[in-house]
């Protein structure tokens, strides 16, 4: 039987986690398993679009600003420039590209609830916590008025104040900070998207908390190569970024990564919590 919940039914969906029947019209379920068969692609990287899907709802998220009531996931403006074109967001058309199967069978689910129940969905696929995901978001038609401007998201190459700002802007603490920066345990960058390259963990499909053991534990140096400033560990394979490594260099930051370096639970409970306000903001129903 479906419950309450902030004003949705939610139905219980087993080892799926939760849905809830808001807005959207449709089977959601049969959504959230669509999303969950194009996962797996063995010629696609590391044998998932799960991190791409992940980052693409985060992106289309992160844009959020509490101080203008702007951006957001509402929208799902990145189909849209300048957004589209937005440095940050290089390589999101292939996510794009790969959800669209899901929005030609649902026509009636909106782009923006697709993008982020994908994220959400392979965040659990991959290991991760269950999350509650609720619809209700809707598309913009491209007005200007919708789009974001560029440079919302995270520069790479900058430190600590820079993410505050970032995250701030957005209403998020230093202690979601860091656990929003432990899904870099899924993925790897690219040369021809973000300039980097490289993964931060050995197992880059599977969700832990394997980010902050590489963070504290392995030995970072700067790379020398002709692309932007990264580091690697001393066998070369892996990789942290600039604002990787201000997470150490502050202390308020540091005891995050150390705590949830070793406590995994506590950090699935707090990325759920924190991923869960994410992909709400800029979100009216």
């Amino acid at each position: 039987m479906a419950v309450k919940l902030l004003g949705a039914a939610i139905v219980p969906l087993g080892l799926f986690g939760v849905l809830s029947a808001g807005k959207g019209e449709g089977d959601w379920k049969a959504v959230r398993n669509d999303i969950a068969g194009l996962l797996e692609k063995e010629d696609y990287d590391d044998g998932s679009h799960g991190p791409l899907l992940v980052r693409l709802a985060w992106h289309a998220s992160g844009t959020y600003s509490q101080f203008t009531k702007d951006g957001g996931s509402n929208g799902a403006t990145m189909r849209f420039h300048p957004e589209l074109n937005d440095g940050a967001n290089a390589g999101l058309n292939i996510a794009m590209n790969v959800l669209e199967p899901v929005k030609k069978k649902h026509p009636w689910a909106s782009y923006a609830d697709i993008w982020t129940l994908a994220g959400s969905v392979a965040i659990e696929e991959m290991g991760g916590p269950k999350i509650e995901w609720r619809p209700g978001r809707t598309d913009s038609d491209g007005s200007q008025d919708d789009i974001p401007p560029n440079g919302r998201l995270p520069d790479a190459l900058r430190e600590g104040d820079h993410l505050r700002a970032i995250f701030y802007r957005m209403g998020f603490s230093d202690r979601e900070i860091v656990a929003l920066s432990g899904a870099h345990a899924l993925g790897r960058c690219h040369t021809d998207r973000s300039g980097f390259t490289g993964p931060w963990t050995r197992a880059p499909t599977a969700f832990s908390n394997e980010y902050f053991r590489e963070l504290v534990e392995n030995t970072w140096t700067e790379k020398k190569w002709s692309g932007p400033k990264q580091f690697e560990d001393p066998t070369g394979d892996l990789m942290m970024l600039v604002s990787d490594l201000a997470l150490l260099k502050d202390d308020d930051f540091k005891k995050w990564v150390m705590h949830y370096k070793e406590n995994e639970d506590e950090f699935f409970q707090d990325f759920k919590a924190a991923w869960e306000k994410l992909i709400e903001l800029g979100v009216e129903r």
